[in-house]
This record gives C-alpha cells, structure tokens and sequence, in this order.
C-alpha cells in the first residue's frame, strides 16, 4: 500500500481511501477504509473531512462506501452505544451459560436436551456480534468467573460466531457453528469428576480417557431429536488438529471440517485466556501469538490471522503497558493499523491514577509536543487495581 494525501473534493471515482485526516470515529464512516464511487460520494466524504489518503496501489475489489442516514454521532454518543451493548450482553451472556448448564445437566443425566432453547438463548449474542463486536468480545475477556463448562461453551460459541462472521460465513452456519461450540464439552460431563482440572501428571489411561471426551459427546448430543449432523461433526471434530497430532481419530488437514476448526481454535484461545485451577489465564495478546507460533501445523494459517484481525492484538477492553509507562485501556481498534488502537491512560508514568484520564489514538498522535506512544505489553486484568470495565465504556 503506498498512501498518497488528497484534498477529499479532489477524489475520483474508484479511489480507494485508506486512512482520512481524522480519526474514524468522528465520522459517520461504518468502515475503516473504502472505495469511493460517484461524485455524490466524494461529495458526501467532503462534508467531513478536508483531506484523505487514497492507496495508490488500489487495484480495485475493496467494500465500496454506505452513506450514513443519520447525521454522523459523536464520541460521547458512541460511547453510549457501546455501553448499552455490553450490558445487553453481559444479561444475554448469564442466560445463555444458565440455559447451557441445564441442557448439560439433562445429557448428562440420560435425558434429551432443549436444544432449541440453547439456540434461542445464543441469537441474542449472536445478533451482538453484529450490532458491536468489540463490546461483546470485551465482555468476554471481562466476565465474572463461573462454572467453567456453561461457560466457556457459551464464549466458544461467541468467539465462533466472530471468527464465522469474518470470513464471511451465513446466518444459519453461524448458528449451526454457534451451537457445536456450545456442546463442545458435553462429553467431559461424562467423565470421572477428579479428571476434570487435572491437566498435568496424567496416566496414559487417564489421558485415553480424556480424549474420548469428543466422541462421547457426539454421541450424547445425536440422541437429541432431528440433530444436524454438521453440529455433531464439530463437537465431534473440535479437538483434531492439521497435523493429525489431535484426537480422537488423528485425522489432519481438509479431513477436518472447516467448522470444526474454527471451533478448534477458538476453544484453545478461550482456554488459555480463563484462569484454570492448575494453570493462570494468559492475557489475549500472548494467547493471540501463542495461536500464531501454531498456525500452519496445529491451527489452519488463514484461520489464525482472520481470528487476530477479527479480535485485534490488543482487543478492546485490554489493560495495556505504554513505552512512557503509563497503564491505559483499549477502548477502539483501528482496523488499518492493529497496533495503534484507541486508549484511555488512566495511570501515570509512576503508577498513580489521573485525575482525569485521557483519551489517546495511538494513530493521530501528536509526536511533537508529547513524544510517540506506543504499547509495550498487555497486562493482566486487575493489575494496579485496575478494572477495565471501570474506563473502557
């Protein structure tokens, strides 16, 4: 991409506008970089901006504009919205995980499972995912630690539904998806209950009885009436790996169900970032490069980035560590810079909190007067006595 500055009433037809002379977010833009395509366009792009940076190497194939109906909203307005949606979430979100600990509890018991009410109760987090997907994904990495399974089948089912949407799959296989995620660990309800955190030391025994876990689970589900076989092919499939290192049949490659490794993948990322008896939760960012060092063999390549593309190194609601050593929160991406995200610094250079925080885009810096900014790491949740859902919204 080579990014050449135009006055926005100087664009033509076809141009291709990579970044503008402000940040996103004051604009009534829904997308962070677009093709312009008649002179009511340019008009309407003119209206807000003074200048833009078209790609000079655009080849064409870019989503073209869609002209907003409503007058463009103002920050404090799209704050709003993102705090209305990540409460609408957190309420969908406990009732999804109740709903899915009574539907484990029926399969366990020998009794078929409501699945249409597991579907119902997944829409509302699904139609989320739509309306702001960095509210429900910081939802997410936020929420309240409960009864693990109900859980973490519930974000799977989210995360699925992100990743699923990225690569542009329907609104049925995002729910056919959805589901699969949900019921992934059916079968562990199966298992003796002093396996379940134990995840080191384990007997060859043990472990061949852990790793039946998918295939008891496919089988508890099929007794469920008129069940799609996809969903079972996933709950099925979830642990098998490219390389055929997986379980429980090693299979590798295209053998594996594209669904299936979706679902794979955003198990092991939802695994890594939740604290665990027997091990700590890992912050987004090392859970994303760890998915990273294992795209190609364990994890599909393509998948990999569109999931981190999807999400962001540095999601939204992140605690993060700055090069002046000030803490702040991620409260934007910028889907053309993945490293420069929107922050709120909430603490000094010295770790004391400000009185007023203040809002930085990492990409509109003004480097003159204050020296760049950039982040360092990714901290974990509460360090500093921090609480990110206290300032990201």
């Amino acid at each position: 991409m080579r990014l050449v500055k135009l006055p926005a009433m100087r664009l033509e037809p076809g141009m291709f506008i990579a970044e503008l002379d402000r940040p996103w977010l004051e604009t009534p833009f829904a997308l962070q970089g677009f093709v312009v395509r008649d002179a009511e366009e340019i008009q309407y792009v003119s209206n807000y901006v003074e200048h833009v940076y078209v790609d000079a190497e655009y080849t064409g194939a870019r989503q073209p504009l869609t002209l907003a109906v409503a007058t463009a909203e103002s920050k404090p307005v799209m704050r709003l919205a993102l705090k209305a949606e990540f409460a609408r979430t957190k309420a969908a979100f406990k009732t999804a995980a109740e709903i899915l600990d009574t539907a484990f509890l029926s399969l366990r018991s020998g009794e078929s499972a409501d699945i249409k009410a597991v579907r119902d109760a997944l829409n509302p987090l699904i139609d989320g995912v739509f309306r702001n997907q960095e509210a429900v994904a910081a939802l997410l990495r936020l929420k309240e630690t409960g009864e693990y399974r109900p859980h973490h089948g519930v974000s799977m089912a989210i995360w699925g539904a992100i990743l699923g949407r990225q690569i542009g799959l329907d609104r049925i296989e995002l729910e056919r998806l959805a589901i699969a995620c949900a019921l992934c660990d059916v079968g562990m309800t199966q298992l003796p209950t002093e396996l379940l955190d134990q995840a080191e030391n384990l007997t060859d025994t043990q472990r061949r009885i852990i790793r039946a876990h998918p295939s008891m689970g496919a089988s508890l589900v099929a007794q469920t009436d008129n069940m799609d076989n996809e969903i079972l092919g996933i709950i099925e499939h979830h642990h098998e790996r490219l390389d055929g290192s997986g379980y429980p049949l090693g299979i590798e490659g295209a053998s594996i169900p594209l669904l299936a490794r979706i679902a794979g993948l955003v198990d092991t990322y939802d695994a890594m970032i939740t604290p665990r008896p027997y091990a700590k939760a890992r912050t987004s960012h090392e859970a994303c490069l760890e998915l990273l060092d294992c795209s190609g063999h364990q994890f599909q390549e393509a998948l990999v980035e569109q999931f981190v593309q999807a999400i962001g190194l540095f999601p939204t609601g992140s605690m993060v560590e700055l090069n002046t050593g000030e803490v702040a929160i991620v409260v934007a991406q910028n889907s053309m810079r993945r490293l420069k995200p929107e922050l709120v610094i909430v603490l000094n250079g010295a770790k004391a909190r400000r009185t007023i925080p203040k809002l930085v885009d990492l990409a509109e810096q003004h480097i003159a007067a204050e020296g760049e900014r950039w982040i360092v790491r990714e901290l974990h949740a509460g360090t500093y006595g921090i609480s990110s859902e206290e300032f990201f919204i």
